[in-house]
């Protein structure tokens, strides 16, 4: 069995593409051995700043393709077509031959069995797998036609211990590894990957990011323990620093601690985000004057160090003095400031913004039993950070900045939490406001958004979200899922639209509110698939749900989830099914509309009468306050009435001779699917 290695050697490739490289190139040229047969035991890509490296094990040495029939054109055909079909196989007349099929008679040939070697088949796919990696953004080098992600330098290719020889554009592949010994190429001759790997080694580079990452954990674990320190490490930031070195050293560093004076969301975002260094923290959780650097070489004479402390105290010097000259700054007074920031051309400024969402603050208020002043107030600073140096500066703190100033001057603390939380949630996975100042402006600052621009015909398409609404939407919708929210959706999204129509707006949607709650309605999809509802019962849920409270929606579809394959989901579903079953069948044959409206004088079996009792007893049970209601206990219920309906089918023929009697019992069984059907479209549940 032999070994196949690929090297492409270029200049560096930066983390995000290294990634994307490493999956692709590997998954194509899987795909390529797979389609030609060839089988393995292993196979894995690797990667360094220059290097991507594949490495394929146990490879077959040649492919034995086995004999096989080839059909060609139908006889009687033109001569030509003929022809071309020989030419194509590379055959002669007296290789066909004719068989009958179903279809009619057809021209043949065999095609004997042979084998082809590996190394032939590789030779032939090399430059496809080369070339076929998506670059986000890919460079040309010199005068050469060759795209790639960085300027590809050489190709090592080792088959079997031998050189496979092929060439990609301007590039001839090789069997020697490029080593840079002070800014000077060596080309070290190699056999296999064991020769590769040492000479790597021997030059202190570290081909798997596995190694890199260990080596750096280690170190980092070795620090923290000497220091009591957590080892609490960005998992981004770390995937990130293993993919752009090739020989990781870890050093320690340090800030003066005035420095810790200043939000620590600065220090932490000026390390992480800007410089790729790791805070670290004390026992407690409190952010130190230390922090980890990743350089990619050893820094025996603290040259790394020092030219990073440098950039660092640059950094927090100016956020130093950006934080004290933004947190004397009055946030009220900020507000008119927002005039100068335009949040969409056809819906205003961040000022207009800021006075709606004042006043759907207000109107929210009553909802939410909060206090009217105060969400008032929170509501009013919300976006006025957005005037500050520092936000200017580290945007990705807006908000954040928002609370620490509202804080330094003196505003109740959990005013100061909801202009942070009124951006959160960010996703489908990150964190929830829990407080009411907080859930309650992030719902009305993300509705506004919705309202304004689906008001304006902005929505967004299958491929194209520009301005979030998806995200806010998930956001409202988590909010009140996991705050258990009883909110009147349809009220807020009204009053929104009219805010925008009072400040001149032109409205070009005339159905902005249906349009938002179905908007709202299919991302429940999202969320319903997040908690792994089971797709039948996503589809019941939302297929069946009207109006605007989707807690409710999202009650039913967990409730139904957890019971589906216990005894009460069972006997619920089998009992709609036996009567739905009967329903669909006969009221094709009537000639008018079912309505579900028996008529309990027309009962004549105490099984039908039983039956329309039981039901309307449920149907009681949903006329009961929202917040008062249990799905579970509902559902229960439902399951129950399958005795009632094993009775009433036992008993009751509903094919009556009285054409009466027999539209009365299908009546019945209609209103037997509806009340069933306005817990959940029972229907749509796969029960197979």
């Amino acid at each position: 069995m032999a070994e196949f290695l690929l090297e492409l050697y270029s200049e560096e490739i930066p983390h995000g593409l290294q990634i994307s490289a490493r999956e692709e190139i590997k998954k194509n040229l899987l795909n390529l051995l797979e389609e030609e047969r060839i089988k393995y035991k292993f196979a894995e890509v690797y990667s360094t700043p220059t290097r991507l490296v594949l490495l394929v094990r146990d490879l077959p040495n040649e492919i034995k393709i086995e004999a096989k029939e080839i059909r060609g054109p139908k006889v009687g055909v033109s001569e030509n077509i003929i022809l071309g079909f020989m030419k194509s196989h590379q055959i002669i007349k007296k290789d066909l031959f004719e068989k009958t099929e179903d279809k009619g008679n057809f021209h043949y040939f065999k095609k004997a069995a042979k084998k082809i070697l590996t190394e032939d088949v590789l030779t032939k796919l090399m430059p496809k797998v080369i070339g076929s990696i998506n670059w986000k953004k890919s460079m040309r080098w010199s005068d050469h036609d060759l795209m790639w992600g960085r300027p590809l330098r050489s190709i090592l290719a080792i088959f079997n211990n031998k050189h496979l020889k092929f060439q990609y554009h301007h590039l001839v592949s090789t069997d020697g590894v490029i080593i840079v010994d002070n800014f000077t190429d060596k080309i070290k001759k190699i056999k296999n990957f064991k020769e590769y790997e040492s000479q790597l080694k021997a030059n202190k580079i570290l081909l798997k990011q596995k190694d890199r990452k260990n080596n750096i954990l280690k170190k980092f674990q070795s620090i923290c323990k000497s220091k009591s320190y957590l080892e609490n490490f960005n998992e981004k930031l770390m995937e990130e620093v293993v993919n752009i070195t090739e020989n990781p050293s870890v050093i320690l560093a340090d800030f003066d601690k005035e420095y810790l004076n200043i939000p620590q969301e600065i220090i932490i975002f000026t390390l992480q985000r800007h410089q790729r260094y790791f805070p670290l923290f004390d026992s407690k959780n409190r952010l130190t004057n230390n922090f980890l650097i990743v350089a990619n070489k050893p820094d025996t004479q603290n040259i790394i160090k020092e030219g990073n402390k440098r950039v660092v105290l640059a950094r927090l010097s100016d956020a130093k003095y950006f934080w004290n000259k933004d947190k004397a700054k009055n946030l009220i007074k900020q507000i008119s400031k927002l005039k100068e920031i335009i949040f969409f051309e056809k819906i205003g400024t961040i000022y207009d913004k800021t006075q709606r969402l004042r006043k759907l603050a207000a109107f929210i208020s009553d909802q939410l039993h909060i206090n009217k002043d105060k969400i008032e107030i929170a509501a009013s600073i919300t976006k006025s950070d957005l005037k500050s140096d520092l936000v200017g500066e580290y945007p990705e703190l807006q908000g954040v900045m928002g609370k620490y100033f509202a804080l330094a001057q003196g505003f109740e603390e959990d005013v100061a939490n909801a202009v942070s939380d009124h951006y959160l949630p960010t996703g489908l996975s990150s964190l929830v406001p829990k407080k009411p100042l907080s859930y309650a402006i992030s719902i009305i600052d993300k509705l506004d958004s919705l309202v304004g621009f689906f008001s304006i015909n902005e929505k967004p398409t299958s491929s194209k979200d520009p301005f979030a609404l998806r995200r806010a939407a998930i956001g409202i919708l988590r909010i009140v899922i996991e705050n258990n929210l009883e909110l009147k959706l349809k009220d807020l999204i009204s009053y929104a639209l009219q805010l925008y129509v009072d400040q001149g707006v032109k409205i070009e949607n005339n159905q902005v509110e249906k349009d938002i709650l179905d908007f709202l309605k299919e991302r429940m999809r999202n969320i319903l698939k997040e908690k792994k509802i089971k797709p039948d019962i996503v589809e019941a849920a939302i297929s069946s749900h009207l109006g605007d409270n989707y807690l409710v929606l999202y009650k039913k579809s967990v409730v139904m989830n957890k019971n589906f394959n216990k005894d009460i989901g069972k006997d619920a579903v089998y009992a709609f099914k036996r009567a739905s079953s009967i329903l669909d069948h006969e009221s094709k044959k009537l000639t008018k509309q079912l309505t579900g409206r028996p008529d309990a004088v027309l009962f004549r079996k105490e099984e039908e009468k039983f039956l329309f009792e039981k039901l309307n007893e449920i149907r009681k049970s949903f006329t009961v306050k929202e917040d008062r209601k249990d799905y579970e206990e509902l559902l229960a219920k439902l399951a129950a009435v399958k005795e009632s309906t094993d009775n009433f089918f036992d008993n009751v023929i509903v094919n009556d001779e009285n054409q009466d009697i027999k539209n009365n019992r299908l009546e019945l069984m209609c209103m037997f699917c509806k009340t069933f059907n306005a817990y959940i479209d029972f229907s749509k549940l796969d029960r197979n």
